[in-house]
């Protein structure tokens, strides 16, 4: 392997990188993976979007059993948490998922290499990659080199990881037991979600956010439904207001917060930092090299091309959100590229989507950012208490809001709240993706009885000429 120069290095075996080395393989390409950790996947697969989902999924049984049950006719004795098997259950989604990757590397005859990459430079029209093993350093050679390293969570400087009391997402995913009082800071994906589990399972959830809305970029009437949702859940929100300080007191972790003026602390068990994510650039050689960056992420052009001939990046390492499926096509699409084909990323049409109960989902442009741009817009909106399958799901809340240009209906935006919203904006984007109006959804035939009623709902809502509104 030391002395073979292949076609495509893919320094990350996560989301990104995995796609664009097998998309590569797929298109004659040889391809070499190095990746840092035992497990492929990178952080979706090992700390991230899958096994949160997991615990979000289990968790939601739990507390559906425990509150909601009897509401169906169905008397159960009050069920008891199995915590550790409920972490068994998402370490072993986990596994049966990174070896599905591993399998997919040898299937398309991928070369994989566990270590940790650098890059060595270009010599003889091919860049050097040295990998740093559990038995030593080995040298690759490729024609191209793509970094696809993905992103770690930001630290608060006062207030370091230390794997126990204060804790990324990676630890908050792994708790031994269930925190009497969980802190979380941030209001984003990461801290409504993890908090939304620990709540479940009966945690006291406090969340500290330093601005005065929680998911800043979601639709504002979302937002607003599904904080009022989640206070109805137990979990408290302590909006515009900053951590300032940190210290363990009498086995407890005290923070100091300031909000208005006046400053207090709060005890809690656990504290949850998920104040954002920073691209893992560091140790991979990128200043030696001569390789661009522009406020802390590496600059490209369309075909991912940093400014070093040969070194490409995709993911979390460059500008746009740090989103797992935004990753995958990036790498799909670069592999394509390389190849000659005129494959294309819309960036306009990546949907964000925060995995709570009720979920939320949203792509394309939202009513604030279309009033900060004066752009003329008509609305349609169905609220999930009106479809039949909802009721019979007993689960009512949220709804479907379409955002539509009033002349001829294309849509410009789509936002849900509700049940499956993660699964309902799959449709939403791909309406988007092709162009289409509020009434080419609306003449789309939806089956009855489905969730997916209410975006027909709210298409016909465009015109006023909703049917069950």
């Amino acid at each position: 392997m030391a002395n073979d120069t292949y076609d495509l290095i893919v320094i990350g075996a996560g989301p990104g990188g995995y796609v664009a080395a097998i998309r590569g393989a797929q298109l004659g390409m040889t391809v070499a993976v190095v990746e840092k950790r035992e497990a492929l996947g990178g952080v979706c697969l090992n700390e991230g979007c899958i096994p949160s989902k997991a615990l979000l999924d289990s968790s939601e049984l739990f507390s559906l059993a425990r509150d909601r049950f009897a509401g169906h006719g169905i008397a159960i004795d009050p069920p008891r948490l199995d915590l550790a098997r409920m972490m068994a259950r998402k370490d072993d989604v986990v596994k049966k998922l990174t070896d599905g990757v591993a399998f997919l590397l040898k299937k398309n005859k991928i070369a994989w290499v566990q270590g940790t990459a650098r890059l060595a430079g270009e010599q003889d029209g091919a860049h050097g990659v040295e990998v740093t093993t559990s038995e030593g350093t080995q040298q690759l050679r490729g024609k191209r080199v793509l970094l696809a390293t993905g992103s770690e969570a930001a630290a608060i400087p006062f207030m370091p990881f230390d794997g126990d009391t204060v804790a990324s997402a990676r630890e908050a995913l792994s708790f031994d037991r269930v925190p009497e009082h969980l802190l979380v800071v941030g209001a984003g994906y990461v801290g409504l979600e993890l908090g939304s589990v620990w709540r479940r399972l009966g945690s006291q959830v406090t969340v500290v956010e330093m601005l005065p809305k929680m998911l800043p970029n979601t639709d504002g009437q979302v937002a607003d439904t599904l904080m009022r949702s989640l206070k109805k859940q137990g979990i408290a929100f302590r909006m515009e207001t900053k951590v300032t300080g940190f210290a363990k007191r009498d086995g407890k972790a005290v923070v100091t917060v300031e909000s208005g003026g006046a400053t207090e602390e709060i005890a809690c068990d656990k504290v949850l930092v998920a104040a954002g994510r920073r691209p893992l650039t560091a140790g991979l050689g990128l200043e030696d090299l001569g390789v661009r960056l522009e406020e802390g992420r590496i600059a490209v052009d369309a075909n991912y091309l940093t400014s070093v001939p040969g070194v490409y990046a995709i993911g979390d390492l460059i500008h746009g959100p740090m989103l797992a499926h935004k990753a995958m096509v990036e790498g799909e699409v670069f592999a394509e590229r390389l190849a000659g084909q005129a494959s294309v990323v819309d960036y306009a049409f990546i949907p964000g989507i925060v995995y709570t109960w009720p979920e939320a989902a949203g792509v394309g442009r939202t009513e604030e950012q279309l009033k900060a741009e004066g752009v003329a817009y008509s609305v349609g909106k169905f609220p999930f208490m009106a479809n039949g399958r909802a009721k019979c799901m007993d689960e009512t809340e949220g709804f479907v809001k379409i955002l539509a240009t009033p002349d001829t209906g294309r849509v410009l935006g789509i936002h849900v709240i509700g049940p499956r919203a993660s699964d309902l904006i799959a449709e939403a984007v791909t309406v988007m993706t092709y162009g289409g109006s509020a009434a080419d959804i609306a003449m789309t035939f939806h089956a009855h009885p489905t969730l997916a009623e209410a975006m027909k709902e709210a298409a016909l809502d465009v015109e006023k000429r909703a049917i069950h509104a």
